[in-house]
């Protein structure tokens, strides 16, 4: 063929360093995983004789067993609150539906270490609660209560997996809305009813999109460190960061870490296991599933149903913050260190969105342009940095970050006989760099989502049409891709503003965000003076999730059928 079109995807493929830029952009974002993973594993080699012993034999093996307790415990409130929400508010229409799709998701937006901190305060012997009880019942001591107390396993069972079941939630309701819609609606037709449309038909279906949600679900709580230490659950998580910082031994939290990656492992596998048949599933059309009608009582019971979980994840919790954040700031005044570790926050949060959405953007148009499987593969190692816990990536970035700054104090001395410093390991740079590897994977998610939506054909037309390769990024794909770009920044900001493991461990000397601000209050018990720190974070936390519901709930409404 020696028309235009052959001419001009000629001229498109005559730049050399396309795929050159493409192979060496995959490898650098590959490379900022797997360089803090060699890192952790040079550490560990190194042992520690003095500690490893009583490691073994205390720490790893209860850490490891309230670990798995913990994800165990977690897995089964996320699956039944998501779940069973998802279908309820799906499957039937019933007073207060329409609030309740607005408000299901909405415990995204609250991290779950200022869950824990609300209700550690209020469920304490000296909180309101227990006040109350004792006012009310004449009790006098911890025996006469019924319940466990917050401080434990089972509590930090409820309150994570109540915070986290949306991700359940979103994943079970989008399917039950569209791929299992045909299937029901045959179901139905036969005389199936809903239930058991639901047990034979809908869950089945949903296993794969349940085995994400939990996943995901799962990972959050293993990265979570302030709840856990706050309700007293020693994790391997805080085994790591307890083992670093307290007793002084890198080496021993590095072997921790490792066995903490055992776990992701694991998890990573179980979502993939749990995806394994999704290939099979793809009978989808326009239509959602037609919600039945439920009426009185059975419609209380559905309203009530939805409400437990989104009212003990978001709405009580918000609410204590709101009460404490007007009692504190109406005695005391606002903190003026608040104002300044806010901006810490802004601005942290900013450049690290900045370079994310940078190289981000540069590893899916590399993937877009020269596909292959060794660019796909170095991009799909730069987006298991998400399921990496906060401590382990911090404690594997030592290494790497300290290696950069004896390059640049080399260089320094060469050229000027002085020495910098810590440059980059000790500044906000560790953690920028931090943030970045761990939230890369959320920008190059919803970058890859949105090429998927850009046909190859307007590739096709702009090479036939002599475009290069810079003329076809910055003409189509980068227009195109903007609400992407905004997706993806706006849930890595928020993301990078909560984020507490990495900023703990990282953070310069005097140098404190809205996370750490509020963890010290908590440390010190008195947390409800970070109340207004907290629920800044919550508000802008509410703005991606407004968002997904925005998207979630965008379809056409369904038809209404009566209930048999």
């Amino acid at each position: 063929m020696n028309g235009p079109a052959s001419r001009g995807a000629d001229a498109f493929r005559r730049p050399h360093w396309t795929p050159v830029a493409a192979t060496a952009i995959a490898l650098a974002v590959a490379a900022l995983l797997a360089l803090p993973l060699v890192s952790l594993a040079r550490i560990a080699a190194i042992g520690d004789a003095e500690i490893w012993p009583h490691l073994a034999a205390y720490v790893i093996p209860n850490a490891a067993a309230q670990t798995v307790l913990l994800l165990g415990g977690v897995a089964i409130v996320t699956t039944a609150a998501g779940a069973g929400t998802a279908w309820l508010v799906t499957t039937f229409r019933f007073a207060g539906r329409g609030m309740l799709l607005l408000l299901l998701p909405l415990p995204l937006a609250l991290p779950t270490y200022i869950a824990a901190y609300v209700y550690g305060d209020m469920l304490d012997a000296a909180g309101p609660v227990q006040s109350a009880l004792r006012a009310a019942f004449g009790w006098q001591s911890a025996g006469d209560y019924w319940f466990p107390p917050v401080r434990s396993l089972p509590g930090a069972i409820l309150i994570i997996g109540f915070v986290l079941y949306p991700y359940v939630y979103l994943a079970a309701r989008a399917m039950f809305q569209t791929q299992c819609a045909t299937f029901i609606d045959a179901a139905r037709a036969t005389g199936a009813t809903p239930t058991r449309a639901m047990r034979d038909i809908a869950l089945p279906l949903a296993r794969p999109a349940l085995a994400v949600g939990v996943a995901l679900a799962l990972l959050e709580t293993l990265n979570d460190i302030g709840a856990t230490e706050y309700l007293g659950v020693q994790t391997l998580t805080l085994s790591v960061f307890t083992t670093w910082l307290n007793r002084g031994s890198l080496p021993g939290a590095a072997q921790i870490a490792l066995a903490m990656l055992a776990i992701v492992a694991a998890l990573i596998a179980f979502e993939a296991y749990g995806r394994r048949h999704q290939r099979y599933q793809s009978v989808q059309d326009s239509r959602v599933t037609a919600p039945v009608a439920l009426h009185g009582s059975r419609s209380l019971l559905a309203l009530v149903a939805c409400l437990v979980p989104v009212a003990f994840g978001f709405l009580i919790p918000t609410g204590f913050l709101l009460r404490e954040a007007i009692l504190r700031s109406l005695s005391g005044g606002i903190d003026p260190a608040l104002l300044r570790h806010g901006l810490t926050t802004v601005t942290l949060a900013a450049c690290a969105t900045l370079v994310i959405l940078l190289v981000g953007l540069a590893a899916t148009l590399g993937r877009r342009l020269v596909p292959g499987r060794f660019v796909a593969a170095g991009v799909g190692i730069a987006t298991l940095g998400y399921a990496i816990p906060g401590t382990v990536l911090a404690l594997g970035l030592l290494g790497p970050l300290v290696a950069i700054d004896d390059a640049i104090n080399w260089l320094s001395l060469y050229f000027t006989g002085a020495s910098v410093g810590l440059v980059v390991a000790g500044s906000s740079a560790a953690l920028i760099i931090a943030y970045s590897v761990r939230f890369l994977a959320i920008a190059i998610g919803f970058m890859q989502a949105g090429l998927a939506r850009i046909p190859r054909e307007f590739d096709e037309v702009a090479r036939a049409c002599g475009a290069g390769p810079t003329k076809l990024v910055g003409d189509i794909h980068l227009p195109l891709l903007r609400p992407a770009l905004w997706g993806a920044a706006l849930l890595v900001f928020v993301d990078c503003l909560k984020e507490l493991p990495m900023t703990l461990l990282l953070r310069p000397l005097n140098t404190e965000t809205l996370s750490t601000y509020i963890y010290q209050f908590a440390s010190r018990g008195n947390f409800e003076d970070g109340a207004l720190a907290a629920l800044l974070i919550v508000a802008v936390g509410l703005l991606p999730v407004a968002r997904m519901v925005h998207l979630a709930e965008g379809r056409p409404a369904a038809r209404t059928r009566p209930a048999k």
